[in-house]
């Protein structure tokens, strides 16, 4: 567990969440630049327009190949862990408010970059959005692989002179 919280503790500084503070004096240099996947999951989600209105929880965060985060689960909605609606925020939806506790332990505060109405319009975290995300990034590799093996075709037949 702790080598899985470790891994994916660096994968989110190395190239993740982009996450930035709302304004400089909420910004906490002392943990810039490294962020807890522990103290994010359960982290408090907030409407970035109105910072006091409280829209759910960080349930999970999603990884690509390459261990970049590529969006959160949000549970909104629930009452006693039931009943909520799971949607998921892509990185431009959202910044994190990063602050450290007396104690020294990371606190985070996500604010979500969308008014009320357009959290109900946000994809649902289920079976049918998980298969065509699977879809999309296989979709993506695969013309990446395609126009990489075509560049390589036109460098190759350019050396050679054909």
């Amino acid at each position: 567990m702790r080598k899985t919280t470790l891994a994916l503790s660096l994968s989110l500084a190395a190239g993740g969440l982009g996450m930035a503070a709302q304004a400089d004096e909420v910004r906490d240099p002392g943990i810039q630049g490294l962020y807890s996947a522990d103290a994010l999951l359960d982290a408090d989600a907030y409407l970035m327009s109105d910072p006091d209105e409280r829209i759910g929880d960080v349930e999970d965060v999603l990884l690509d190949d390459d261990m970049q985060v590529q969006a959160l689960v949000i549970e909104s909605g629930a009452t006693l862990g039931l009943g909520g609606r799971e949607i998921v925020l892509d990185n431009e939806h959202y910044r994190l408010d990063a602050r450290t506790e007396e104690d020294g332990e990371p606190v985070y505060r996500l604010l979500v970059d969308a008014s009320a109405e357009e959290l109900g319009e946000l994809p649902e975290y289920d079976r049918d959005w998980w298969e065509q995300a699977r879809q999309n990034a296989a979709e993506a590799w695969e013309s990446t692989r395609e126009g990489a093996q075509s560049a390589w075709q036109r460098t190759r037949d350019a050396v050679s002179g054909d």
